[in-house]
């Protein structure tokens, strides 16, 4: 399921394309934001199907070896631990995952260079061959060799990141989220399960409604909101201050003013995070200050009123 972290940034990103736009209605905006979670969603378990596609073409150069005219001691008795992998035989053979991949028309088919590509990347690495060196034999075993493929193999893996740009724009800043998601997803299997534990798009439903919520009042108060913050940076030329800073702060307003169950200090901490990656440089410590003022004020006036989860930082 996605983060709330990652759910604010796919806002922060729509109210940017609604500032720079001519004028979609409101009801299409808020179908384009909820269109670009669920495309990124996608990802999620076509991510996940790589190592299963890895797994086959290990079982296609067995199988080649194997028919070679005169072949070798080592063709003829292969290592199989790998394409024998269990856990890789649960995600190869889990009716809920192929039925995602099916329905969402995913595959790696055009993709037979960068299956090579990671088999050969996986096989050079030192995880895979103590992997396959081990007499062990372990389902614990085999969810680490998992792991590590994921984490040493796929991930800032430069083909790829292109594969996966060209494939869908929208997914170039999506894929570390996905990551995390498929390693919650490994990790949480176990020897006695017999199905993964797949995690849906949204935790709740209160997640989705955060979502249209927080994109709503921003659009609609982001005048209002501006002027606010135009109050906290009058030693600042406004025009001089990067778009994206304008649109954090101005957003994380909305949500100190509209959500009263969500803690000041969450939402400050959210946002001064996210600027580290989505603005320019040194504009956390800009956003920090400008947001720590602006809530401060505004919790002593009454304007910020928090309840219930919302109080947990006073």
């Amino acid at each position: 399921m996605f983060s709330r972290r990652f759910l604010r940034i796919k806002v922060l990103k729509a109210i940017y394309a609604h500032t720079a736009s001519a004028g979609d209605t409101l009801a299409i905006e808020e179908k384009n934001l909820l269109h670009s979670i669920d495309k990124a969603y996608d990802l999620y378990p076509y991510i996940l199907s790589l190592i299963v596609e890895v797994k086959r073409y290990a079982s296609e150069r067995i199988e080649i070896a194997l028919r070679k005219h005169l072949p070798t001691e080592q063709d003829l008795n292969p290592n199989r631990k790998f394409i024998n992998n269990a856990l890789i035989a649960r995600i190869e053979n889990d009716e809920a995952l192929d039925d995602m991949l099916r329905r969402r028309k995913l595959g790696w088919a055009h993709y037979p260079e960068l299956i090579k590509h990671l088999y050969n990347q996986m096989i050079a690495s030192e995880y895979y061959t103590n992997y396959m060196n081990s007499e062990r034999n372990s389902f614990a075993e085999d969810r680490k060799l998992v792991e590590e493929f994921f984490l040493e193999t796929v991930q800032d893996n430069q083909m790829l990141l292109d594969v996966i740009e060209e494939s869908s724009i929208m997914w170039s800043d999506d894929i570390d989220f996905i990551l995390i998601m498929v390693l919650r997803t490994i990790t949480s299997c176990r020897k006695e399960q017999t199905e993964l534990a797949l995690l849906p798009e949204y935790k709740s439903d209160d997640d989705k409604a955060f979502v249209k919520r927080l994109f709503a009042e921003a659009v609609v108060g982001y005048d209002e909101h501006l002027g606010i913050v135009e109050q906290y940076t009058d030693n600042w030329d406004v025009e001089r201050i990067a778009k994206m800073d304008s649109i954090i702060l101005t957003t994380a307003l909305t949500e100190l003013l509209t959500f009263d169950s969500i803690p000041v200090k969450v939402t400050l901490d959210e946002y001064i995070e996210i600027a580290k990656y989505y603005s320019t440089l040194g504009s956390s410590n800009f956003i920090n200050g400008v947001l720590d003022k602006i809530s401060s004020d505004l919790v002593a006036s009454g304007r910020i009123v928090k309840q219930g989860r919302g109080l947990v930082d006073f």
